[in-house]
Formats: structure tokens, sequence, C-alpha cells
């Protein structure tokens, strides 16, 4: 069956596959401006946490080469490529342009330029040599990808062996008593934040039709060991509401 006569899920909606790209691209083109701003009103600035606690399970040292996939607009590039150091190499890549733009504003603004590189890339089909990188991340990103096992599969390719990869996404609560109120808020106060910070509801409506879609914690575990990662861990983070995954190359 050709990609136009398969379908798949945009948020709660069936699509073709071809199309989800198409609106997943509309989405970010469209909060990319207001991007960093939403992220710290929808989560108090919880994120920043988030993100910490990736950054500190990947280990980094000095000299190692990282890809910063659906990096957005840098905020965990920045921090890898300080933790690099000179030596090192940091690839901040994103398949929306506008998003990719804001992220190498941001970098240039912050003083990073010689460890930096920007890639606009599928994380499908990553145009990067085998064995390549030392670390793989991706915060907030898989969600949106229209085929993650391709994407699992591709970034295992480019991994070193003994390499890292790091997905921190929104996941399943599993604290008693949280999902009713996670489901209100986010059907709710999200569209009308997006509305009046962003003036697009229907893209953070998108946002919690897709965290709902996403795989839960046991099954996303399951996909890393199918594209052939091994030790595969996860750390459930405020209840669940956000889990990070991580996985070895062998």
């Amino acid at each position: 069956m050709s990609e136009e006569n398969e379908t798949t899920h945009f948020g709660y909606q069936e699509v073709p596959r071809g199309e989800k790209k198409r609106r997943v691209g509309g989405v970010f083109s469209s909060v990319a401006a207001k991007y960093d701003l939403m992220n710290d009103l929808m989560s108090g600035g919880v994120h920043r946490l988030w993100k910490r606690f990736t950054l500190d399970r990947a280990g980094l040292r000095r000299g190692q080469r990282v890809l910063d996939l659906a990096g957005g607009t840098g905020d965990l590039a920045e921090a890898e490529a300080r933790r690099v150091g000179p030596d090192g190499e940091v690839v901040l890549s994103d398949i929306n342009a506008e998003m990719l733009g804001h992220g190498r504003e941001r970098l240039v603004n912050a003083g990073l330029a010689g460890n930096i590189q920007y890639v606009q890339a599928d994380a499908e089909h990553l145009p990067f040599p085998d064995n390549h990188f030392d670390r793989v991340t991706m915060a907030f990103g898989l969600r949106n990808v229209t085929d993650k096992e391709a994407a699992l599969a591709s970034i295992h390719r480019v991994l070193k062996p003994g390499g890292r990869l790091l997905v921190l996404e929104f996941s399943r609560p599993v604290l008693p008593g949280l999902k009713p109120v996670y489901d209100a808020y986010s059907f709710t106060a999200l569209p009308l934040m997006g509305r009046l910070v962003a003036g697009d509801a229907e893209s953070y409506r998108y946002l919690a039709e897709s965290i709902r879609m996403h795989p839960d914690q046991q099954t996303l575990a399951g996909m890393f060991e199918a594209a052939g990662f091994t030790g595969v861990t996860w750390h459930d983070l405020t209840g669940g509401i956000v889990a990070l995954h991580v996985g070895y190359k062998a």
C-alpha cells in the first residue's frame, strides 16, 4: 500500500500519512515565535527541570558528538554545547525551518557558534553517517513523527556502539487521581492559553490530542527494543505526565 493510501493519526483525526507531516509542519510554523514562552506558561517552568534531568542522565563528556533531534528553539542543545565543550560538537536538527531558525538565532545570541551545527532533517531519514554520534536526545518531538519505528531505527543507525538515546516525551499519568485533573487542564487551559498568547487555539488542542495518541511508557520501551536498543529504561516525571526513555546501542 502506498503512503498516499495509508493513514495515521493527527491528534484524534485519521489523515493520510503524507498529510500528517504537512499538518505538523503547519502547527510548528504557527507557534514557533511563541514556543519558549508557551512552554514556560504550560508547564509552570517545570519543563526546564525535565530537561535538566535529561541532561544529567545523558552523562555528556568533553569532546563528544551529540545530535539533538526535533531540537526546536535550542534550549537543550545550548546546555549540551556547553557540556561537550569546544572540542565537542552538537548538531541541532529539526524538520521545521521556522523552529530551526529560531533555535539558531537563540544560540548565536547566547554566544555559541563554534561547536554547533544546524541541520534541517526528517528523523525518519537522518542524513548522517553510521555510528556517528555518542548521544542522541529528543525532547517532545517523537509523538509528532509519523513513523516512529522508522525514526528509532534511523537513530539507532547513526549512534556509535555504546551510544545512548534519550527521549523526553509526554506520557501517561501514573499518580492516582492525576489523570482527570490533567485531562481537564489539557483540553481547556491549553487551547485557551494558545489563543490568548500565541493566537492559535487549534495547535494547542492538537498538542493535547497528540499526547493521548502517543504510546504509553511500556509500549514505547518495547519500540526501543524492537529498533535494536538494549538496557531500555524509563523514568516517570511529575507523576508520569512526562517520561524519559533511555536506550543503548550495543
